[in-house]
């Protein structure tokens, strides 16, 4: 079975290995508790906890692997395989994530981003191809200066903006 699946929850601390080929890969478990309003106590009570182990391979696994810590709370997407189990003992099924995208639950907290300087890891020929012709023309520098304190009320970073900021380090809203 392999569909795709969005989840959200705490996490164990990652690990990093490589495979014999030598691609990186980072695991970690997702805990993902249900929660329900008990309307006759007024209170918020935990429901079941599911389990989930999450692979990540390539880029996105160094990525992940420096930036999650245990506990942090995270959006897992990715592709969803149940795989069946048997100690001899016991049966049973494991719920096991190939995730293609990873980022924190802003729901908790707030994050800043810091790009790689490899481009987002996509490939480079295919992104400077020419077939988005919208997306390459005109300049990049009003790109990287700073937002200032005119830009109107949408401004997430207006005059809070300092001269520490530089083009690597990004404040993401998401």
């Amino acid at each position: 079975m392999s569909d795709s699946i969005t989840i959200t929850g705490n996490i164990t601390e990652p690990e990093r290995r490589e495979t014999n080929g030598g691609v990186a890969v980072t695991t970690f478990r997702l805990a993902r508790t249900e929660r329900r309003y008990d309307r006759e106590k007024s209170t918020w009570a935990d429901g079941v906890t599911s389990w989930f182990t999450v692979s990540v391979f390539r880029t996105l696994a160094d990525h992940a692997y420096r930036s999650l810590h245990r506990g942090d709370r995270v959006i897992v997407h990715g592709r969803l395989r149940l795989r069946e189990w048997d100690t001899g003992t016991k049966k049973g099924v494991s719920a096991e994530v190939e995730a293609e995208a990873i980022g924190p639950d802003l729901l908790w907290g707030t994050t800043t981003f810091v790009r790689d300087g490899s481009g987002g890891g996509g490939n480079a020929a295919s992104m400077n191809s020419g077939d988005e012709e919208w997306a390459s023309s005109g300049s990049d520098e009003a790109w990287k200066a700073p937002m200032s304190s005119d830009a109107g009320s949408s401004s997430r970073r207006g005059a809070e903006a300092s001269a520490e900021d530089d083009a690597e380090t990004v404040e993401v809203p998401f």
